[in-house]
């Protein structure tokens, strides 16, 4: 991976007159890691940058999340932009709507794993459970770190039946295990759609996509954004496809102001 900031003079050359299609994770990405998923609220400067780029005419925005679609525009709190929520099974935004099919008895068996999962984490303190209607996430940023193995493995145990069956799928990020619905969707085809949703709109060739996360869940859009755009990774440790990388998510803030400059500049031009 390449530091995005070193490569800006050669992105600015890649942007001239495209419609940017910028598509944002929002935990570790627009706020840091919190300890739990209602403490990471989003810093007064960061939504005053985001909105200013709503503004302008050639920048789309789409805020992109593991969260529930109410949850990720709640904390977010912007109109006119797009919302993606848990992992691309939702998607709303002006003129556009999206929900994944899934199996009409999906949240019977969710219920039965989630309640499954209540019963042998309750005298385990840390572990946070939250049900987000097409997904559901176990937390355990909480739990001690001698602990976070056991938590793994009552996680799989639980599973393992369903998984046989074919009837979910699992996954896992930063401290989180999430259980899916079983069909082949992810971030990186959600934004493949939004993609062709706005080279309708604004012509095939002029729009241009930009995804910055910091999970594994977004390695499915790195991979997938791979030949076209811009892909950034937050975060100095570990691999990612992403092609640059960012160290931090004041860093994110940085490049979203420069963005936001440069798209303000074109626009003057």
């Amino acid at each position: 991976m390449k530091y995005l900031f070193d490569e800006w003079d050669k992105l600015k050359k890649a942007l001239d007159d495209k419609i940017v299609l910028l598509n944002l994770d929002y935990d570790g990405t627009l706020t840091p890691i919190a300890a739990t998923p209602e403490e990471a609220v989003l810093s007064p400067e960061v939504k005053a940058v985001l909105e200013e780029l709503t503004r302008l005419s050639d920048c789309e925005l789409a805020v992109i999340s593991g969260r529930a679609l109410e949850d990720i525009r709640s904390m977010v709190g912007l109109k006119n932009i797009v919302y993606v929520g848990n992992h691309g099974f939702e998607i709303d935004g002006p003129r556009i709507h999206f929900e994944s099919l899934t199996p009409p008895d999906i949240r019977k068996i969710f219920a039965k794993i989630k309640e499954d999962l209540a019963k042998n984490f309750a005298k385990l303190e840390g572990v946070i459970i939250e049900d987000k209607g097409l997904t559901l996430s176990v937390h355990y940023r909480l739990v001690p770190e001698k602990m976070t193995g056991s938590v793994t493995k009552t996680f799989q145990r639980i599973c393992r039946p369903y998984l046989k069956k074919k009837q979910i799928k699992v996954g896992s990020g930063k401290k989180v295990l999430e259980i899916k619905p079983p069909i082949e969707w992810d971030k990186g085809k959600a934004v493949l759609w939004l993609l062709a949703q706005q080279a309708r709109a604004g012509g095939k060739n002029r729009v241009f996509p930009i995804y910055i996360g910091d999970d594994r869940t977004d390695e499915d859009v790195f991979l997938t954004l791979k030949k076209n755009g811009v892909t950034v990774f937050v975060g100095q440790n570990g691999r990612s496809a992403a092609r640059y990388y960012v160290k931090n998510t004041a860093e994110v803030l940085r490049f979203l102001r420069l963005l936001r400059d440069f798209q303000k500049e074109a626009a003057h031009a």
